[in-house]
């Protein structure tokens, strides 16, 4: 594939990383832009701690020169503020065992990573587990899929998201469209699509945090702009609603992703289930309907990409579940770290970040280039094709 991602560091270790490999040379990076998709991230009701100490800022160090990609990798730094306080727990090349032993985790939290992590590598302490596994990583995905977002920027295409449920509170009313994602306030306390919605949606935060619990939700990712054409039929890697699955399930606790309207579809016939075609007073093909969320057979057809995902509530409870401590192999109530009620508005923040990045990833595969004037060229060329097939008579 054009484009390559690797993302490296714990979190409470010094620093994140993110490793974008792919965009082409010519691409200007606003780092302000990218610095408010971080802080993006970090906001929403609901939020714990830690983020009142991080203040994510995005340190190019490599593959931009100027303001502008060179076409080489592009790395990009996170430094982690809560390092200073974790050094003698996570120090990469030193730590105190007795600051170590105070951090120690041996009761996994059920629904986290801890315990099939430790199983998988054989470690005693869950912490180096624990570590990676923690959705802090995100935020290195978050830096280079803002990236990804200039790229498709600059090619005409937009990203955006925003939450259509936490916990009971179901957002039943808005469009699965683009145009509901238009009205989500970025300062609101949950994104929400609905606004009316937001208080009580914060109350049921509120309700769980008094409980010692956590909530998740749902929430509504749409791509407008995108050309038809995009990802293939003919092999099933490179089926585009796939790829977006894989990344998109890949965002922390994000458990079943759903394209268009696909689970109303199951429920009823294939009459009501597709889009069908017609031609508009222009004569370039469309469809009656978005049913299917843009993608046909793993394949854009030129609609909204439309896409929901359903996050699970978080597994880290402040009231904990049952357990067992594996160090005396008796029952315990599972480990309790520093964690949120509910990161559902964060979740959309990400997975905006993922879809860009695969979007990017098969505008590239689909119309190539080494430099920025090459892909722009290349994509109105493309674009044309598809705004002029099919050449009756030809």
């Amino acid at each position: 594939m054009p484009l390559r991602l690797t993302t490296a560091g714990e979190s409470h270790g010094p620093r994140l990383t993110a490793v974008l490999e792919g965009i082409p040379a010519g691409l200007r990076i606003d780092a302000e832009f990218v610095r408010r998709e971080l802080a993006r991230r970090q906001h929403g009701y609901g939020r714990g701690g830690r983020m009142k100490i991080e203040r994510d800022e995005p340190i190019f160090e490599g593959g931009v020169r100027g303001g502008v990609t060179l076409g080489s990798p592009i790395a990009i730094g996170i430094a982690n503020r809560d390092y200073a306080a974790w050094e003698k727990v996570m120090g990469p090349l030193a730590t105190d065992p007795e600051a170590v032993s105070e951090k120690r985790l041996t009761r996994p939290r059920p629904g986290h990573a801890d315990l099939a992590g430790g199983m998988k590598f054989g470690v005693s302490d869950l912490r180096d587990v624990l570590e990676r596994a923690s959705a802090r990583e995100s935020a290195a995905r978050v830096a280079a899929g803002a990236v990804c977002k200039l790229l498709l920027a600059a090619c005409g295409i937009e990203v955006k998201s925003g939450v259509l449920s936490i916990g009971s509170v179901v957002d039943r009313r808005s469009p699965r469209a683009f145009s509901s994602l238009e009205r989500v306030r970025e300062d609101s306390p949950l994104r929400a699509v609905d606004a009316a919605l937001e208080k009580e949606m914060v109350a049921a935060v509120d309700t769980a945090r008094s409980r010692g619990d956590t909530l998740g939700g749902s929430i509504l990712v749409a791509a407008r702009g995108v050309p038809a054409g995009l990802g293939s039929f003919a092999s099933w890697d490179r089926k585009l609603d796939g790829r977006l699955g894989q990344a998109l399930l890949s965002v922390p606790a994000v458990k079943a992703v759903e394209f268009g309207s696909a689970i109303a579809a199951s429920l009823g016939p294939g009459s009501e289930a597709h889009d069908e075609i017609e031609a508009g007073p222009d004569g370039r093909l469309r469809r009656r309907t978005n049913r299917a969320g843009g993608l046909e057979a793993g394949v854009t057809n030129g609609e909204e990409v439309v896409v929901v995902l359903y996050m699970k509530p978080i597994s880290t409870l402040a009231r904990g579940l049952d357990s067992v401590d594996l160090e005396t192999g008796r029952s315990a109530r599972s480990a309790y770290e520093r964690s949120d009620v509910t990161a559902v508005p964060a979740c959309g923040v990400i997975a905006e970040a993922m879809a860009a990045f695969v979007l990017a990833d098969a505008l590239l595969e689909t119309v190539g280039g080494d430099r920025m004037e090459d892909v722009r060229a290349r994509l109105a060329a493309h674009r044309e094709r598809v705004r002029a097939y099919p050449k009756r008579g030809a």
